[in-house]
């Protein structure tokens, strides 16, 4: 676009209800939130179990910065690569249950790392019609043959894998999906893999932490297999930052010589790597915090059963969909004038006519503060 177009295409984001504008929050991540000064509860933060500003997860960046300094200052493949980032790779890899484990600056990177290191072209790629966008933009960059399934549609989804006679396949979808917060097929997806000699690659950006104890949603239905590929990152539920991708040795060993977000990119803060044995130990030790967002999660449904805003999500992702992008931002700035920080989410982050408030609970939410929530939600929507 033009230099002289942008003032212009501004004015058309505006007019559509579709210009994003950030917000400087003043306070550290939790609940209550002050934002321009100004307080909130939030239903906006991907902190689901409550764990950014945990005084052990603060200590231990503090006692890592002290130890490691402030900065890796160069790639892993110079000299960033400190005990600290080997030691919580190890770390990430136990835990998931995985030979081994990669850490990146974030899931975005991570996802264009193996997707633009596995299929190339003449290969093939398989994607959910709801992936995250970084899935589908390291879909394009693999510069593979790109195709994309109907949501959660398995019969589609073999029928584009047996028409195809790519020599490398790759399926790749969400665990848990960013927007309606629901569920993909997992077991029924790798049997697919297997069946048609294809890669799984799951990203569990929104299920580590959350679902299978903590472990994530593949720990959830208990799979094993070297064609799985794991992903998931370390800046929701873990409540820290950067990413980490976990299978076996040798593709372990691939990205790290193929992967050109790893390599052409310096390494996250040591102190962050520091900080991750404590982050898995208090998402080991979080058994209550799961079962409150369990009652959480059950409230919202309840609630929104039989109405035209319930969905179909069983995680902390809780979409009440309106419509047009209109009436997305005039109840979100009724929310905030409330006292409630839901944000509206407009396409092309979701698809068009499926504006949205997306609540996001947190372990830390007291069950009367989403009824109330929810009863403002539910009086301003029919107004």
């Amino acid at each position: 676009m033009r230099l002289q177009d942008l003032s212009a295409a501004l004015l058309e984001l505006d007019a559509s209800h579709r210009r994003r504008y950030r917000a400087t929050l003043e306070s550290p991540q939790g609940v209550d939130i002050v934002i321009d000064g100004e307080e909130y509860l939030s239903f906006a933060s991907n902190d689901y179990l409550g764990l950014a500003d945990h005084p052990s997860l603060v200590r231990a960046l503090q006692q890592g910065a002290d130890r490691w300094g402030a900065g890796s200052g160069a790639s892993h493949l110079l000299t960033g690569h400190t005990l600290a980032h080997q030691q919580a790779e190890e770390e990430l890899a136990g835990f998931v249950g995985r030979e081994a484990a990669l850490l990146f600056g974030s899931g975005y990177a991570a996802n264009l790392a193996v997707l633009t290191s596995l299929v190339g072209r003449g290969d093939a790629v398989f994607a959910d019609k709801l992936n995250h966008a970084s899935l589908n933009d390291g879909c394009l960059l693999s510069r593979a043959d790109f195709q994309r399934f109907r949501h959660n549609d398995l019969d589609h989804l073999e029928q584009l894998l047996a028409a195809s006679d790519a020599p490398t396949k790759l399926i790749a979808v969400d665990a848990v999906y960013s927007m309606d917060g629901d569920q993909a097929p997992l077991p029924a997806l790798l049997a697919l893999a297997e069946r048609y000699d294809a890669w799984l690659y799951v990203d569990d950006a929104h299920g580590f932490g959350v679902l299978g104890d903590g472990r994530g949603s593949v720990a959830a239905h208990d799979l094993s297999s070297e064609r799985l590929i794991y992903m998931a990152t370390l800046g929701k539920a873990a409540g820290l930052a950067g990413a980490f991708v976990a299978g076996g040795r040798p593709l372990i060993d691939w990205l790290v010589n193929k992967a050109r977000t790893y390599i052409f990119t310096t390494a996250q803060p040591p102190a962050l790597a520091a900080a991750v044995g404590v982050s898995l130990r208090l998402i080991a030790e979080a058994g209550e915090r799961r079962e409150r967002l369990g009652q959480l999660i059950a409230r919202c449904r309840q609630r929104l059963d039989g109405t035209p805003y319930a969905g179909q999500s069983a995680t902390p992702i809780q979409p009440f969909v309106v419509g047009s992008d209109e009436s997305a931002v005039l109840l979100a700035d009724a929310l905030r004038r409330q006292g409630y920080w839901v944000p509206a989410v407009r396409p092309p982050t979701v698809p068009e006519n499926g504006s949205r408030l997306r609540i996001s609970l947190s372990a830390r939410h007291e069950l009367s503060q989403l009824d109330a929530l929810l009863d403002l939600m539910l009086s301003q929507a029919a107004n």
